[in-house]
């Protein structure tokens, strides 16, 4: 889908190497990040599918958010939160490196014994799809820093329009079907990234990190790449287990806003005390 392409170059032109380097400065909580991201969400999402009785195709839409890396809205709103931005952006580029493995491979684990997994055509998807533009936005960043410089601004307005191009093609291939269907995704949704958000927050709290790295761990785990899922349901599966990919997508920027509207808050009537 060239449209999920174009989303992973924007990222790409926002990163530099720099940002994959820092790893090593803060390992352990990009370690917790991307188990919590991997471990934690596909299972939610079989769990959540199964706890709903949700029908196969849209069990194999959740399963496929799950199993994608973090979204590319969770820089933004990791800002917005108050949480520790180049933190994010590291998670963010860790996670989006190791789906290329993880999410062939998860979703194989979660989904092939009911539906046949193409996983080493996935795999080439996503190398086509995220890896290589993410990695040619990182060139251009380095090579034309100068040229590229002044339209950084808009790289997240052309990401969220290529979105909402993709939602608005994934709804119009399921129009039939919204009005039966749109409230039991939406709160299998919901509870998906509900609980990524609050379970990504308290186990990075029990283990010892500020409120600060605790909420930028939250919105990384519970704020999926769900353009990466939708594009991979409509390649691999139906039209219909591309919608919860496509609800993912508006939910989690609204749940996220609503999650860094708490922190600020907060922040302002405790005095920023949150951050200690």
């Amino acid at each position: 889908m060239p449209l999920l392409a174009l989303i992973m170059f924007a990222m790409g032109l926002t990163l530099k190497v720099a940002d994959f380097k820092r790893v090593m400065t803060q390992p352990l909580v990009v370690v917790i990040g991307v188990v919590l991201q991997f471990g934690l969400m596909p299972l939610l999402a079989w769990l959540i599918a199964t706890l709903l009785k949700l029908e196969p195709m849209i069990a194999v839409g959740l399963i496929l958010v799950g199993a994608c890396s973090g979204g590319t809205a969770s820089n933004v709103m990791t800002y917005l939160a108050g949480g520790n931005v180049a933190l994010s952006i590291t998670m963010t580029a860790v996670s989006t490196l190791l789906a290329v493995f993880m999410t062939p491979w998860l979703s194989w684990l979660y989904i092939d014994t009911v539906i046949d997994v193409p996983i080493w055509a996935m795999f080439k998807s996503i190398l086509l799809l995220v890896i290589l533009p993410v990695a040619a936005g990182v060139l251009f960043n380095r090579v034309l820093s100068r040229f590229i410089r002044p339209i950084l601004t808009i790289c997240p307005m052309i990401a969220v329009l290529a979105i909402v191009f993709i939602i608005a093609i994934v709804v119009a291939l399921n129009h039939s079907r919204m009005a039966e269907l749109s409230w039991l995704i939406v709160l299998a949704v919901a509870l998906h990234n509900v609980s990524g958000l609050a379970l990504g927050y308290w186990v990075a709290r029990l283990v010892g990190y500020s409120s600060v790295i605790a909420r930028t761990v939250a919105i990384e785990v519970g704020m999926q790449n769900s353009g990466l899922a939708v594009a991979l349901a409509l390649n691999f599966f139906t039209p219909l287990a591309a919608l919860p990919g496509a609800i993912f997508s508006i939910w989690h920027n609204i749940s996220g806003s609503m999650f860094a509207t708490f922190w600020q808050w907060r922040d302002r009537s405790h005095g920023h005390d949150s951050r200690d």
